[in-house]
């Protein structure tokens, strides 16, 4: 994963993309106990220029025109599969402006915080999100008094109430 790492610090470096922060599984575990999972989830910050669906085809061309080879929706970057997401929403666009700025393996890169992992889950609703958020409850990494203020902020508090009983052990 550092050499992945260094490949999207270095799409930042050239302009393809304005900024990044991982999300989804990879995310999880750096807070939570490992679990399995099979791709590198990058929600990424672009310059918006022409049709919605045509929005990640910056990325995409970069990379493979430096010999990373595309399958389905994964890039594979030094043998890691990684999705690249867009920004879709305001949740999503606040996690990647307020991610934190780690080191792994000596490369710096950026993290969503688990707030927000736990925010997006939760709008995303799948069963296994679901089990997510009452490990990261469980574990106590999630700051509540941050996470009501980032529900709140987006508009997620009645979401929260109605499937609060999901993730109370």
């Amino acid at each position: 994963m550092k050499e992945t790492l260094k490949v999207v610090n270095q799409m930042v470096r050239d302009g393809v993309i304005e900024d990044y922060a991982i999300g989804g599984a990879i995310a999880a575990i750096y807070y939570l106990e490992p679990f399995d999972t099979a791709d590198l989830d990058i929600f990424v910050q672009v310059s918006t220029t022409g049709s919605d669906l045509m929005i990640l085809a910056p990325i995409y061309e970069y990379l493979i025109k430096r010999g990373f080879k595309a399958k389905g929706e994964f890039i594979y970057i030094e043998g890691l599969p990684v999705q690249f997401l867009p920004v879709f929403n305001p949740l999503t666009e606040e996690a990647v402006r307020k991610a934190q700025t780690i080191k792994y393996a000596r490369v710096t890169t950026r993290i969503m915080r688990p707030e927000h992992l736990v925010a997006i889950m939760l709008d995303t609703r799948r069963p296994k999100d679901y089990l997510r958020i009452s490990m990261f409850l469980e574990h106590g990494t999630v700051n509540l008094r941050s996470l009501n203020a980032v529900l709140r902020r987006h508009d997620l508090m009645k979401k929260w109430k109605d499937h609060e009983h999901r993730f109370k052990p």
